[in-house]
């Protein structure tokens, strides 16, 4: 049965986007406690920048080898079986507490992690064209939002002890026990045909930078905003505060992309959520204080992961339902590339007197300006071509 036949009915979609949900308050938490429990570890701290561009380096490998996954055995157990990957490399990390152990673990969760957001975004891709930036913003809305409540483990259980491996795996547990148990209904993971170099060529170059830049500057976030923090003096308890409303301002912005997108071209929307990070760095560095800092955050939050589903959604747009999967593939490609540069860049800046903040600054004014330019010459070509 062809894909587009399937309805967007609810209990298509909700069965990956609570799993998912589940998936992102594990992940969130993760991401940060990893760089923070280092020492707790006695492993260094200088590690953490390797172990960010490690697991997005397996975010890359599992970008190109995950599609025979999904062909095999389906949207739902591909899911369930790369989140029990990920599930035992957590395992391994307290247990063996050595920087190679925790590289390869990190490799081996970002191939796994690959799968999930391949086999979820192609999953809601799929169906009603008309839909897509609504069920893309469910898909972010319960990444970000998961991520967000993660991001508050920090403060409520710590970054020290089994505890915080404990909480992280039961959450897993749990994003498998929905995905095995819960009825839903996924389109047929026969129907998916391999992009050819040619074509891959022809996809938007702008939903491409799109995604490379969504991978330099969030690689850089999650890898190292966490000791960022601690270098600007913030307490624990409020580092974890503030790592949330990042990804809350990720959260809040969602909404607004589908509505936006119908009165903006998806190139110039990319343009003025860069400006828009690139004003709030301008505010965390013009104004001091906690509330400064939380405020510039948050909108940098929105500015940064509004990059990812926009670009997306521009590579997708008007392509044939059977070559989805392989353009998602192409894209959390581009994204993993950004991802396992940015980490290892922005780490020189850290020394720097703006830190991170300098990094993600100079990233979102040239990709401003370079979508600036790229919504101008496609603005012109449309009008020739009336």
């Amino acid at each position: 049965m062809d894909n587009t036949l399937i309805p967007p009915a609810k209990a298509r979609v909700s069965v990956p986007v609570i799993a998912l949900g589940m998936y992102a308050v594990a992940s969130g938490y993760l991401m940060s406690l990893i760089p923070l429990m280092l020492s707790h570890y006695n492993l260094d701290t200088a590690i953490a920048s390797w172990l960010a561009s490690s697991f997005y380096a397996g975010l890359l490998v599992g970008a190109l080898s995950i599609e025979p996954l999904v062909t095999r055995v389906g949207y739902k157990h591909g899911f369930a079986l790369c989140l029990g990957v990920l599930l035992l490399t957590i395992v391994a990390m307290p247990l063996f507490a050595h920087t190679a152990v925790w590289l390869v673990a990190r490799l081996v969760a970002g191939v796994a992690v690959a799968g999930v957001f391949v086999i979820v975004e192609s999953w809601l891709l799929h169906g009603d064209e008309a839909d897509r930036a609504k069920r893309l913003g469910l898909y972010m809305g319960a990444l970000y939002g998961g991520s967000s409540l993660g991001q508050l483990g920090i403060g409520a259980i710590g970054v020290g002890g089994m505890l915080p491996f404990a909480a992280i795996f039961t959450m897993l547990i749990l994003a498998i026990g929905v995905l095995l148990f819960a009825k839903s209904e996924q389109p047929e993971a026969s129907h998916s045909t391999p992009l050819s170099l040619k074509q891959i060529s022809k996809l938007n170059h702008a939903a491409i930078i799109g995604c490379i830049v969504s991978g330099l500057t969030l690689g850089a976030i999650y890898g190292l905003m966490p000791l960022e923090l601690l270098n600007r003096g913030i307490a624990h308890d409020d580092l974890g505060s503030l790592m949330a409303l990042i990804i809350l301002g990720a959260m809040a912005v969602q909404p607004l992309i589908p509505a936006l997108s119908k009165y903006l071209g998806r190139t110039l929307l990319m343009a003025l959520f860069c400006l828009l990070g690139v004003a709030a760095i301008t505010l965390t560095a013009a104004v001091s204080g906690i509330y400064a800092l939380g405020a510039g955050l948050f909108l940098l939050g929105m500015a940064i992961f509004a990059l990812y589903p926009v670009a997306i959604n521009l590579a997708c747009d008007k392509l044939d339902a059977s070559f989805i999967v392989c353009a998602t593939q192409v894209m959390l490609f581009s994204y993993s590339v950004g991802s396992v540069v940015g980490p290892l860049i922005a780490d020189n800046f850290l020394v720097g007197p703006q830190g991170l903040m300098g990094y993600l600054f100079a990233c979102l004014l040239a990709t401003s300006i370079y979508m600036l330019i790229a919504s101008v010459k496609t603005k012109g070509r449309a009008m020739a071509g009336e």
